[in-house]
């Protein structure tokens, strides 16, 4: 019971302590007036570096889909939706979860592996030396960069996704390539697509902040340090942004239906 209440307070106080963080990481983009470079340099490194990754899983999914479809819709005579059953899957969310999940063990790891090493070779108390603030130097462009790229990769995770779904449903199993687009046409609705766009949002910002703050407080950890340290936050990070992305799907898509 004693190990159970301890766990829960734990996790109460990082989860306090996180969100105290975010707030720093929001704080500083509205104070710091020369994040513009450094947030350039992180939607490069989050999201040009990203494309082919994002691509390749997209479009493989959407050809999974497409094929698992396909049987299942041809055992009730409805093959016609296809297109909207992939459509719709991917923009409500496959494309916003394992977009960011993709980015989580892509562009999250390197994030608290990078801002971890700054913190146990003192290069982040050399920062707040010089009187620079680090979480506006360190955690807000990669706030900014993270809100640019995640909505802007999930889209593109759509867009092929649902080109994969074409390949499969179209060119190998035969369905009118008319009626798929038809179909992708009539079921898709604007509030599907801006749904899909504020979890990518929602899942951004958890990603960023956990993984960042796992980084940044590398040198509080009680079960190792130095290069140790630094290996098990950046675990801790993946491991807990992923939970965190499935947790705020289940209640963002509460929301939306």
């Amino acid at each position: 019971m004693g190990r159970c209440v301890r766990f829960v307070c734990n996790m109460l106080a990082s989860t306090g302590a996180a969100t105290i963080f975010f707030g720093k990481g929001l704080l500083g983009i509205v104070e710091s007036g020369r994040i513009g470079r450094r947030t350039v340099a992180q939607i490069y490194a989050i999201g040009c570096q990203s494309i082919f990754v994002i691509m390749l899983i997209g479009f493989f999914c959407g050809m999974v889909l497409g094929l698992q479809g396909y049987y299942t819709l041809v055992k009730f005579g409805s093959v016609g939706l296809l297109g909207s059953a992939i459509s719709l899957t991917l923009i409500r969310e496959l494309g916003p979860v394992l977009t960011a999940i993709m980015l989580t063990g892509r562009a999250g790891s390197s994030m608290t592996a990078e801002i971890g090493v700054m913190r146990i070779s003192d290069q982040i108390d050399a920062l707040d030396v010089m009187d620079i603030n680090s979480m506006a130097y360190l955690v807000s462009p990669r706030l900014l960069a993270s809100l640019v790229a995640f909505p802007l990769l999930t889209a593109l995770f759509d867009v092929i996704g649902i080109l994969g779904g074409y390949v499969t449903g179209v060119l190998m199993l035969g369905i009118n390539e008319g009626v798929y687009f038809y179909r992708i046409e009539a079921s898709v609705l604007p509030i599907d697509v801006w749904g899909g766009f504020v979890k990518s949002l929602v899942f951004a910002l958890l990603v960023t902040t956990v993984c960042c703050y796992q980084g940044y407080t590398t040198h509080l950890r009680r079960d190792s340090a130095g290069p140790a340290a630094v290996g098990n936050a950046t675990t801790q990070a993946v491991v807990v942004s992923c939970v965190c992305i499935l947790a705020a799907d289940y209640v963002l898509t509460s929301f939306f239906l």
